[in-house]
């Protein structure tokens, strides 16, 4: 469990920097300049991520159940995650979806944590999945007291493009994909 928390420590606390310390973040990026700043942010998320991804494998093989979600949940965490994958597509292609969520990749995140903490109930989803939805609604708020930022134009198509494509990738990783890399299927 140890290595989940510290792995959420080491990736959200680098990507909480611009939440809590905007100005150290700033002032760090003036005195080290952009690139080795972002070699860095890159390093510390990457371990982060490599040893969230390990606790959390870790933790489920000797789980610490916290609360048992009712069957329905399920279905609904199914129709919660519908959304996730056309949202990340639309998070880095410029049109009126990116526009309209403003912030998609935060949008796809609180989705796609939610939708987990309603379909399991160990110590380990409460807090992985948890911290990211807990994260993900900082992020947003934090977000209202910076400048406003400015989305691309894009093609019109791009949106359609990001439905149509993230709701493949969704009915992939359902039937497939999940239990391959996870070993749990997410279909009830």
């Amino acid at each position: 469990m140890s290595l989940l928390v510290l792995g959420l420590i080491l990736f959200l606390g680098v990507h909480s920097v611009a939440i809590a310390a905007p100005g150290w973040r700033s002032a760090t990026i003036a005195r080290v300049g952009e690139q080795r700043w972002k070699g860095l942010y890159t390093l510390v998320s990457l371990v982060g991520f490599v040893l969230l991804l390990y606790g959390y494998g870790q933790a489920r093989m000797q789980p610490v159940v916290l609360y048992t979600p009712p069957a329905g949940l399920r279905h609904l965490a199914l129709v919660l995650m519908l959304p996730v994958f056309p949202l990340l597509f639309a998070a880095y292609m410029p049109g009126r979806l990116q526009r309209v969520t403003r912030h998609p990749m935060l949008l796809a995140t609180k989705f796609w944590a939610l939708a987990h903490l309603l379909a399991n109930g160990t110590l380990a989803d409460v807090l992985l999945f948890g911290g990211f939805l807990a994260w993900a609604v900082a992020d947003r708020i934090s977000v209202k007291g910076r400048p406003a930022k400015v989305y691309a134009e894009g093609s019109g198509r791009n949106g359609g493009i990001a439905i149509v494509g993230g709701l493949v990738v969704y009915a992939v990783f359902v039937l497939w994909v999940h239990a391959w890399l996870f070993g749990v299927s997410p279909r009830p």
